[in-house]
């Protein structure tokens, strides 16, 4: 059994920035998953950046958590790393792997997000979506709620809460949990 010490060691021994790759690695077929799915599609030619994390792995019985390595971008180029962690205490139970794109609706929205470490705040909430786009659902909180996505303002690439629209796609897993509050991530720039 995990205590609660271990896995606290552990999450931030992995998101240390010492453990963080500082080399630019390549995303495109993450990228190129987001960009085949019309919900997610038309953020790509009007948001003024993105970050997106190939895998983020996530965890818990009672006490759970969550952390994956990302790279964030402007213009198509990686202007820096970010990691993300995710520790939480309350009714959990599984695991699941998923990618996210996080869009940045402007410059504004991009620097709030790289200025240090961020953390979402109870009001966000994402779209999962699925690789085939035929369906999606959004979060918010714990409960979520089943609908179509791709067409109005999502497909204008509108839809931004606080400056920024966030996409999930499960790649593995079942939790009983879907939130991205308190989620918090660090920023390193490119050297």
């Amino acid at each position: 059994m995990i205590s609660l010490r271990g896995l606290l060691a552990t999450m931030l021994l992995v998101t240390s920035p010492l453990a963080m790759s500082q080399e630019v690695q390549d995303f495109s077929p993450t990228l190129e998953t987001f960009r085949q799915i019309p919900q997610v599609a038309p953020y790509f030619e009007t948001a003024y950046g993105y970050a997106v994390w190939r895998t983020i792995a996530r965890g818990g019985i009672g006490i759970g958590g969550a952390t994956g390595r990302g790279q964030v971008y402007v213009g198509g180029n990686v202007t820096g790393f970010s990691r993300l962690i995710d520790i939480s205490i309350g009714f959990q139970l599984g695991g699941q792997a998923y990618r996210q794109i996080i869009f940045f609706q402007n410059e504004a929205s991009y620097n709030e997000f790289t200025r240090g470490n961020y953390e979402f705040d109870a009001q966000a909430s994402a779209v999962a979506v699925t690789a085939s786009a035929q369906a999606s659902s959004g979060t918010q909180g714990s409960q979520a709620t089943a609908g179509a996505t791709g067409t109005g303002a999502a497909a204008a690439g509108g839809n931004y809460q606080a400056g920024m629209r966030i996409f999930t796609i499960a790649t593995g897993g079942l939790m009983y949990q879907a939130t991205i509050a308190g989620q918090k991530y660090s920023f390193t720039p490119v050297e």
